[in-house]
């Protein structure tokens, strides 16, 4: 099965199951991507609350000397950084002030927690935002994390399918049997991670890494797409044309706020490219160099896959991670396979408890051994950048010391609901899916191989 060029260009360049897909698309309405974070303890952030949830769960109390309240974080069709700003204006604090335990998809409806510092729960019922709701759950200890989410539950609509009902069934059946034939579905880093529509983070953090503020700005700012908003397109040309950065803030829409931020700080000194970047939010900033890192690790990947090295076994030269009971990996607790333990590792992974890890490239993590570090350091010789580089001396807070990712995750709780067909017109075919990914996953890394999309962007991915 042929893969798109998008796809390619995202460093995602192959599938693990045969399935021949269902096609359809995904987000044809909002609400029918809908995402519920759930955490550690077992409590689920609900987009639409069955209960009474004040106190539920060992992370909320009713102890107000906790200076953190826990909040669960409704929003419809906001991307989490934008959501995240409008709630701290309401609230007259900084964006610092709010913590998450991470993003999550902006074309969608989600559910997740977060915590507020230094503000009650009547200042937080008070603020009124346009598809965002924020409900207060109880006091926490310290501020939200990646370390207290176990993942995300999704549940997702795939409509315009044009197959049968029974074809339908047979394709999704087939994909999900390929996923339990290599243990888990592939980590690659989503679609929704270098921006579909304009996939660009990855390129502006290889800028970065690079040293290249100048052309990191630019693309940032006048990279335009054919699939964005025309007049976003319009203003991002006439910049690549002109290079006027007072005119362009004039030009570009309110909507690129971002954009506007640095546009504003180069129109009165265009040549501190640093000092723009510095005007954008320090998660933002970061999530230019992880884009990057995120790149070359679906490449990694995809070569693995490719060189049909498996992923539910392991070579030595390999690196392993632990598993949790949870069933989360535990990056720090890591070893790389050597000829003496091959066996028992293998064993070991037969059993759950290890899984074969990748490297997220930064300046103190070392390349895996063996096959997969020949294939890690070709990719780079070929991308002309170094560890080292991710040691960035204009921006050292978004420099990187990189970690593992696990190669495969488990599809927990997979289901499939309700199909519909139109008698007349088989283009009005629904699939009703749900399931639970560990965090850092992503469903459209499921989704892809269940509908095997020709168009991305088409698709709605």
């Amino acid at each position: 099965m042929r893969v798109p060029e998008l796809e390619k260009s995202l460093g995602i360049e192959a599938y693990v199951t045969g399935s021949q897909g269902i096609g359809g698309v995904i987000r044809q309405r909002v609400e029918d991507f809908a995402v519920e974070e759930v955490l550690v303890d077992g409590s689920k952030a609900e987009i639409s609350p069955s209960g009474n949830i004040v106190g539920q769960g060992v992370l909320g109390s009713s102890e107000a000397r906790n200076r953190f309240l826990l909040c669960v974080l409704v929003k419809r069709n906001w991307d989490t950084l934008s959501a995240v700003k409008a709630v701290a204006d309401q609230l007259g604090i900084s964006m610092g002030r709010v913590s998450i335990g991470g993003m999550k998809d902006a074309r969608a409806v989600t559910a997740q927690y977060v915590t507020v510092e230094g503000v009650s729960a009547e200042e937080v019922r008070k603020v009124k935002v346009k598809d965002i709701e924020l409900r207060p759950v109880g006091y926490f200890h310290s501020e939200h994390s990646s370390y207290y989410v176990l993942g995300n539950s999704f549940r997702i609509v795939i409509s315009a399918i044009g197959h049968t009902k029974d074809a339908v069934k047979k394709q999704i059946a087939q994909a999900t049997r390929g996923f339990g034939s290599i243990g888990g579905v592939p980590t690659f880093f989503g679609h929704q991670r270098f921006g579909t529509t304009r996939p660009i983070t990855h390129l502006v953090g290889k800028a970065i890494v690079n040293g290249n503020l100048e052309e990191a700005a630019m693309l940032f700012l006048a990279k335009s797409s054919p699939d964005e908003h025309p007049s976003s397109r319009m203003a991002r040309e006439q910049l690549l044309t002109t290079g006027d950065f007072k005119r362009s803030l004039q030009c570009f829409p309110k909507q690129l706020r971002y954009e506007r931020l640095m546009l504003a700080h180069l129109a009165e000194k265009p040549e501190d490219y640093t000092g723009a970047f510095k005007r954008l939010p320090v998660k933002l900033q970061k999530l230019f160099i992880q884009a990057y890192q995120s790149y070359l690790f679906n490449r990694f990947l995809s070569k693995r896959i490719k060189s049909k090295i498996p992923l539910n076994r392991v070579e030595v030269g390999d690196y392993v991670v632990g598993v949790e009971r949870s069933g989360l990996p535990m990056v720090m607790v890591h070893k790389a396979v050597s000829a003496g333990t091959l066996g028992e590792i293998n064993k070991a992974m037969e059993a759950g408890r290890m899984r074969l890890a990748l490297p997220l490239v930064g300046f103190r993590q070392e390349f895996s051994g063996g096959c997969q570090g020949n294939i890690e350091k070709r990719i780079l010789a070929k991308e002309g950048v170094q560890p080292r580089d991710f040691r960035v001396k204009e921006a050292l807070e978004v420099s990187s010391r990189g970690e593992l990712r696990a190669a495969l995750t488990p599809l927990n709780d997979f289901s499939v609901g309700r199909i519909s067909c139109s008698p007349e017109d088989q283009a009005e075919c629904r699939a009703e899916l749900s399931f639970l990914l560990y965090r850092g996953s992503y469903a459209t890394i499921v989704l892809r191989e269940i509908m095997k999309p020709r168009d991305l962007v088409g698709a709605g991915f």
